[in-house]
C-alpha cells in the first residue's frame, strides 16, 4: 500500500482574526476525523492558516482502504434447508450474494447456526474518498457568522476564490464551496500576487515562504513575538507582549514586519491604562515601558508588508494613533470636570436587570452586605459603604463608555483625584477581582468586602428571580461569582459563614418570586463549586465528596478539611479507615433510629480487641477534640491514622452483632463513637467510591 502526502487549501478573502485558529483546528479535525472514519492510514495531520487561507497537510496518507472481510448472515439453518435441499430463502441469500448455495457457509452464534458468506472486499482508492471527507469537514466548520456574495447561495465566512486539493503530485478531482480543485495557490496579496502552481502537497510550506506569506501559525506567531522583542530592544525598552493580541495580529498578517513608532510625550499625563487600551483595541499595537515600568510614548506596529519604505509606514500609523490617543485625553479630561460622586445619581437610569432594578438599587444593596462584612473582617465600616456606594460610577464615565476593560481602574484613578480615601479608591478596582480562578483576590479590606459583597448581591439576585445558570448558558457569570467568592474567603483566611451572607445579602431585596427557598438553594450551588476549585489543587472527587457530606458551611473550614482529607488519603492506613468506616456505616444504618446508646458501658465490654479499641478510642477523642476545634484537621486525622491496628484487630475477632442485646448495643456505641470521631472532619468511608 502506498503512501503520500495530501493537501487541501481553501482561500478567501481576509477572515476573521478571531475565528482563524478556531477554524483552523476544526477543519484539520474534520479531516481528520474523517480519515479515520474511512480506515485510511496517515502518520500526521497539520493545520495551516492565514487571514487568507485555511489548509490542511496530511502525512504519510496511504492510497486507499485496507481490503477487509465481509461477512453476511441470511436465513436461519432449519430455514435455508427442508429435507436437504435448498429453499426459496437460501437460493435468494446466495442470488445476493452472487454465488452459489454450495459457496455459502454456516455461521455458529450463541442464537443458533445461520447461513452466511464471507467475501474478501478491496478498498476504496483515498482519492475518492477524499472529495466527500472534505466536504463534509468544511461544513461542518463552526463559522461564527456565514455570508453570501455575488449571485451564489454558497455561504462561508468570507467570499472563498480557489481551492486546492492534491495528493502527491496529483489534482485530487472534487469540488467544495462551488470551487473546482486545482494546484494553484496564491501568495502574499501585494508581494507576489500572480497565481502560483504547485507541483507537489509537500512543497506547500515552502512555496509560500517563497511568495511572501507565512502559513504556519505558530511560526509566524512567534516571528511576531521575536521581532517585537527585538525591536524594544533597539528603543531601549521593554515590550508588554499581550498573548491575547499576539494572537489576533497573528490572524491579520501573512508576512510579519515590526515597525516603531512614536507620540507626543503630552499624552502621557492620561493614565497609561487609557492609552494602552486604546493603542490595543483600535490599532492593535504594541506597547513599550522604560526601565522603571512606566509607560513610553513608543508603540511597535506590526505591519502586512516589507515596505521599501518603512518609515513612510510609520509615519502612517503615528498619524492615526494621534487622533485616538486625543481621544483618550479628552474623555480623561471631560470626566475630570465632575467628581466621581456626583455620578452617583445617574445611576438609578443604568438599569442592572429587569427585576433587580438600576445600579443605584444594586450599589445600596451591596452597601448594606459591604458595611457588614467589613466589620466582621476588621475592616472600615465606613470606607466599605462609601466604596459600595462609588463603585459602578464609573461605568457612565466617558472613558469606560469608550473602553469597558477600564472599568474599576478609572474608578481609581477618578476617586484617588477627587480625595477619596485611600482603601476606597483602591477597592473600585478591586471590586473585580478575582476575575478568574488563579487571579489575585483583593489587597484591602474595603476592596475585600466590595468585592464580596458585589458578587453575593448579584448571586442572591438572579437566582431569586429563577435565572440559575444551565449546563450550557450562564449569562450572569454565577460560577465565576461563585468561585470568586470562595477564593477571596479562601485565599483571603476570612472565617464568614457563608449561610449568614446569602441570608443577609437575600434580606436586601425587597421581591424575590424564589425568595423561600433562595438562600440554601444558592448555598448548595456555591459549595459545589468546591469540586472544581479542588481539582484546580489536584484534590480528587471523592475528597471532595467526603467533606461535602457533612454540614459545613464555611467556605475556609471547607477548604481546610479538603486539603487535610485529601493529605490523609494518600497515607496508606487511609483505605484501611476508609473501608472500616464504610463498614461501620452500613451496620449502623441497619439499626433503628435511637437504638444505638449514645454512649459506651466499659462494664460490658467483654473482648481484648473491644476494649483495646474502646481506650485507643478515649484516648484520641481527648487528643484531636482540641485540633478539631482550631481547625487543625491536617494534624487530627494524622492522629487518627493510629487506629488502623486496633480497629482492624476489632473486626477481625468481634462478633458485632452479639446475642445478648446489651453487648451487642455496646458494641455499636462503640463504632458509633468511631464515626463520629471521623465525621468531625469528613464521612471518609466516602473515600471508597
Amino acid at each position: 500500500m502506498a503512501v503520500n502526502t495530501f493537501l487541501m487549501e481553501l482561500g478567501a478573502e481576509e477572515l476573521p482574526p478571531s475565528a482563524i485558529d478556531t477554524l483552523s483546528d476544526a477543519l484539520a479535525e474534520g479531516i481528520r476525523r474523517g480519515l479515520a472514519d474511512a480506515e485510511i492510514s496517515f502518520s500526521n495531520v497539520h493545520a495551516w492558516a492565514t487571514p487568507r487561507r485555511l489548509a490542511v497537510q496530511v502525512s504519510e496518507l496511504a492510497d486507499k482502504q485496507p481490503d477487509r472481510e465481509v461477512e453476511r448472515r441470511g436465513p436461519a439453518l432449519a430455514a435455508a434447508f427442508k429435507d436437504g435441499e435448498p429453499t426459496k430463502a437460501a437460493h435468494g441469500f446466495a442470488r445476493s450474494c452472487g454465488v452459489d448455495v454450495a459457496d455459502l457457509i454456516h455461521l455458529e452464534t450463541d442464537k443458533g447456526t445461520w447461513l452466511g458468506y464471507r467475501e474478501r472486499q478491496s478498498g476504496e482508492a483515498t482519492t475518492a474518498l477524499l472529495p466527500d471527507i472534505v466536504a463534509k469537514a468544511v461544513a461542518s466548520l463552526p463559522v461564527p457568522k456565514n455570508m453570501r456574495w455575488g449571485a451564489s447561495r454558497i455561504e462561508f465566512s468570507r467570499p472563498v476564490h480557489w481551492l486546492v486539493m492534491l495528493y502527491g503530485s496529483d489534482i485530487v478531482d472534487a469540488e467544495v464551496l462551488g470551487l473546482s480543485a486545482g494546484r494553484t495557490t496564491r501568495g502574499h496579496r501585494f508581494h507576489a500576487p500572480d497565481a502560483i502552481e504547485l507541483a507537489h502537497a509537500e512543497d506547500y510550506l515552502t512555496t509560500l515562504e517563497n511568495a511572501w506569506v507565512l502559513a504556519d501559525r505558530q511560526r509566524r506567531r512567534e516571528s511576531i513575538r521575536e521581532q517585537v522583542l527585538a525591536e524594544a530592544e533597539v528603543q531601549k525598552a521593554s515590550a508588554v507582549i499581550d498573548e491575547a493580541l499576539l494572537t489576533e495580529v497573528s490572524g491579520l498578517v501573512e508576512w510579519p514586519v515590526a515597525l516603531a513608532g512614536s507620540f507626543d510625550d503630552r499624552f502621557l499625563e492620561v493614565p497609561a491604562e487609557c492609552l494602552i487600551s486604546s493603542m490595543k483595541a483600535n490599532q492593535k499595537y504594541f506597547h513599550l515601558l522604560d526601565n522603571s515600568g512606566r509607560l513610553k510614548p513608543l508603540f511597535i506596529t506590526i505591519a502586512n508588508i516589507d515596505s521599501q519604505d518603512p518609515q513612510q509606514v510609520i509615519e502612517g500609523n503615528e498619524k492615526v494613533i494621534r487622533p485616538r490617543l486625543a481621544d483618550a485625553a479628552f474623555f480623561y479630561d471631560t470626566d475630570r470636570k465632575q467628581p466621581l460622586a456626583t455620578r452617583i445619581s445617574g445611576l438609578a437610569s443604568v438599569l442592572f436587570q429587569k427585576q433587580l432594578g438600576t445600579l443605584a438599587d444594586k450599589a445600596h444593596r451591596t452597601a448594606a452586605v459591604a458595611a457588614f462584612v467589613a466589620g466582621r473582617i476588621g475592616g472600615d465600616v465606613a470606607h466599605a459603604r462609601r466604596a459600595a456606594e462609588l463603585g459602578k460610577c464609573d461605568l457612565i464615565t466617558e472613558m469606560v463608555l469608550e473602553f469597558p476593560e477600564l472599568q474599576g481602574i478609572m474608578g481609581r484613578y477618578y476617586a484617588s483625584q477627587d480625595g477619596e480615601p485611600a482603601d476606597v479608591a483602591q477597592a473600585l478596582e478591586e471590586q473585580y477581582l478575582p476575575r478568574f480562578a488563579t487571579d489575585a483576590i483583593p489587597e484591602t479590606r474595603t476592596g475585600l468586602a466590595l468585592a464580596l459583597a458585589d458578587r453575593l448581591d448579584t448571586l442572591t439576585g438572579i437566582f431569586g428571580i429563577g435565572a440559575r445558570p444551565t449546563g450550557t448558558k450562564d449569562p450572569f457569570a454565577l460560577r465565576r461569582a461563585s468561585i470568586g467568592v470562595l477564593n477571596i474567603l479562601v485565599k483571603g483566611e476570612l472565617d464568614l459563614d457563608l449561610r449568614e451572607l446569602l441570608e443577609l445579602a437575600a434580606a436586601q431585596h425587597q421581591e424575590l418570586p424564589y425568595a423561600e427557598s433562595l438562600v440554601e438553594e444558592v448555598l448548595t450551588y456555591m459549595l459545589d463549586r468546591f469540586r472544581a476549585w479542588g481539582q484546580d489543587e489536584g484534590i480528587e472527587a471523592e475528597v471532595y465528596h467526603a467533606v461535602r457530606a457533612r454540614p459545613v458551611t464555611r467556605p475556609l473550614d471547607f477548604a481546610r478539611r479538603l486539603r487535610a482529607v485529601h493529605a490523609f488519603a494518600q497515607r496508606e492506613e487511609a483505605a484501611s479507615l476508609a473501608a472500616a468506616n464504610k463498614r461501620v456505616a452500613n451496620i449502623l444504618a441497619k439499626q433503628e433510629s435511637g437504638s444505638t446508646p449514645s454512649s459506651v458501658d466499659p462494664g460490658l465490654l467483654q473482648e481484648t480487641a473491644e476494649e483495646a479499641l474502646f481506650e485507643a478510642l478515649a484516648a484520641k477523642r481527648e487528643a484531636v477534640m482540641p485540633l478539631f476545634a482550631e481547625g487543625r484537621y491536617h494534624d487530627a486525622l494524622d492522629a487518627l491514622a493510629t487506629l488502623r491496628d486496633p480497629v482492624d484487630t476489632f473486626f477481625d475477632q468481634v462478633m458485632v452483632m452479639a446475642e445478648d442485646d446489651g453487648i451487642r448495643a455496646n458494641r455499636l456505641a462503640l463504632l458509633a463513637g468511631l464515626q463520629g470521631l471521623f465525621l468531625e472532619v469528613a464521612d471518609i468511608a466516602l473515600l471508597q467510591q
